[in-house]
């Protein structure tokens, strides 16, 4: 399979992308190559493969999730270093 120049410019375009004229002519030689690799690919017989989520085995070794009470209010606005009313009290970053 071989793709022309056209498609690269609709892909360019619908991507948003500007390529110029020399390097849209550059990815139709790029993209062949990887679509002959992905030809290469097909030929393989994955009859008897198992599909996989991952390649290889991974396991959980996080703990199980508890409920547990939380932090009042008063316990994490307490750590701020400004605080005013229970809110935390930070520099204003937003111009009018």
């Amino acid at each position: 399979m071989s793709i022309a120049k056209t498609e690269v410019e609709k892909v360019a375009r619908l991507a948003r992308l500007e390529v110029e004229e020399k390097r849209a002519e550059k990815l139709v030689d790029e993209l062949d190559s990887v679509l002959e690799y992905v030809g290469k690919l097909d030929e393989l017989d994955t009859d008897d493969v198992e599909p996989t989520t991952h390649p290889v085995a991974a396991e959980h070794t996080g703990r199980d999730d508890e409920v547990n009470e939380g932090l009042t209010v008063e316990q994490v606005v307490g750590h701020a270093p400004d605080q005013q009313d229970g809110q935390f009290r930070v520099p204003k970053v937003v111009d009018e």
